[in-house]
């Protein structure tokens, strides 16, 4: 078996690639590397989950781990993501661990795992935790009375819909009674349980809300539905007639929007409108964002225009909000709509993204919502997924004949555009994407390339 940790912790289709025997096996490995002498007694762990199937499986096997090594387990049953990130902290829990395979289909699953803090583990970490999973290491399996129990506290989930009802009360113009109507797609997924009780309640005052995708069956989460498949709620707020459209993906760590005209709005122009408000009011610290390689050249030309500083890292939001940390800044995201904003969350929380979007359009309500992600224009991209098998991956990048035709593609881009091709942190797949100019042209170089691509990996296989 090939690396289990990508960009987003293990991902893989449930019974197949990642099964109960690897869970139980990171039940263990957790207890081994992130619990040292806990200071709280007995080592509590905290276990989350999104609405699929085989969440059930997998939260049996990784609570057995960690009881066979002497940790209490804490069940908090089917909560968003930043859920469990927010509770590790809150309850003074010694680590955290989410079963999602995000906006994948309801046949994969995934585990995510927060330390104490409630940041995702770096890169040291999960190998370590990785090297135990897959490896022979003999581990010291407790007896008796020091083997670990298990608590359903599935209760504690109010904790967190207060803690973000709390920050939409804060953000919200408390003057502002004007009504707008708001549209939520919640991905059948882990919203599901959170975002009524959050939206509905007398904080949200000034705004009706209705909601699309809320009754989860354990097969149709992200199924036509949530932040990768906005088009039904693009068609229902332009013929609804709603002010704004608002989609999470299924375990609610994400958020997209749908303007008032049923446009996209991704997440690099929300993190442009958060970036605006937040300099003018001189909240934004440090006059700084951080991005990812992927992000829009628009927003690097918004941010220029503003005297804004602009730090890049990789792609994925553990890598975002390391250099947040390193440089103490307070906004970063990802164009998928991962959106971190350390004032209130260690990682990418979409429900808090949702609260600040409203709050911006209470604050502004002589604007519509096409107006308020106006600050930032994008330009004009196009983003093709290549399937590779993983084994090929690095080979394709540092293919000869990929490089000439990306070298072939950048004169004549010349230097009004840009390419980036990379593999996936989750999927068998080496993504390609282009910026530039027009629209047809990049369309055209991207097929170009992905055709080289494809020919290579047959020519590899």
């Amino acid at each position: 078996m090939g690396k289990l940790f990508g960009t987003d912790g293990i991902r893989g289709i449930a019974g197949k690639n990642l099964d109960a025997g690897i869970a139980y096996r990171l039940g263990l490995a957790v207890s081994e590397v992130l619990i040292d002498n806990s200071q709280t007694g007995r080592p509590k762990v905290l276990i989350g989950m999104d609405t699929r199937w085989s969440g059930d499986m997998f939260e049996s096997a990784i609570a057995a781990g960690l009881c066979a090594m002497g940790s209490d387990v804490i069940l908090l049953g089917v909560v968003p993501t930043p859920a469990v990130a927010f509770l590790v902290k809150k309850l003074n829990a010694d680590a955290g661990i989410m079963i999602s395979a995000s906006h994948n289909p309801a046949e994969y699953n995934g585990i995510k795992v927060f330390n104490g803090n409630g940041f995702k583990l770096s890169d040291e970490l999960e190998a370590r935790v990785e090297e135990i999973i897959l490896g022979d290491t003999e581990l010291d399996l407790q007896t008796g009375s020091d083997i670990g129990r298990i608590y359903d506290e599935r209760s504690y989930v109010g904790m967190y819909i207060m803690h973000v009802s709390e920050v939409l009360e804060k953000e919200k113009n408390p003057e502002c009674s004007e009504g707008r109507r708001v549209l939520f797609d919640l991905s059948n997924g882990s919203a599901s349980v959170t975002a009524k009780k959050i939206f509905s309640c007398g904080c949200a005052g000034g705004f009706s809300f209705d909601f699309l995708a809320d009754t989860p069956n354990g097969i149709n989460i992200n199924e036509n539905c949530g932040s990768t498949h906005m088009n039904r709620l693009a068609d229902e707020v332009a013929e609804g007639g709603y002010d704004i459209g608002i989609a999470f993906d299924g375990d609610a760590d994400r958020c997209l929007v749908i303007d008032e005209k049923g446009k996209l709005v991704n997440g690099d122009q929300i993190i442009a409108a958060f970036a605006d408000d937040m300099m003018k009011s001189g909240s934004l610290r440090a006059n700084a964002a951080v991005v990812t390689s992927m992000t829009n050249l628009g927003f690097h030309l918004m941010a220029k225009e503003r005297g804004m500083t602009v730090r890049v890292t990789d792609v994925g939001d553990r890598y975002v909000l390391e250099e947040m940390l390193r440089g103490d800044f307070n906004l970063g995201g990802e164009q998928s709509g991962h959106i971190i904003l350390t004032d209130y969350a260690t990682t990418g929380d979409g429900q808090i993204t949702a609260a600040k979007i409203l709050a911006l359009m209470s604050k502004y309500p002589e604007k519509t919502a096409s107006e308020i992600f106006s600050c930032m224009v994008n330009m004009p991209q196009v983003s093709i997924n290549v399937k590779t098998p993983n084994r090929l991956k690095k080979k394709i990048i540092a293919d000869a004949d990929v490089a000439d035709k990306v070298r072939e593609i950048e004169e004549k881009l010349e230097g009004r555009g840009r390419i980036i091709l990379r593999p996936s942190g989750t999927e068998e797949l080496v993504r390609v994407m282009l910026e530039g100019e027009d629209q047809d042209q990049i369309k055209k170089m991207g097929a170009e390339l992905a055709r080289v691509i494809e020919e290579r990996i047959c020519g590899l296989l």
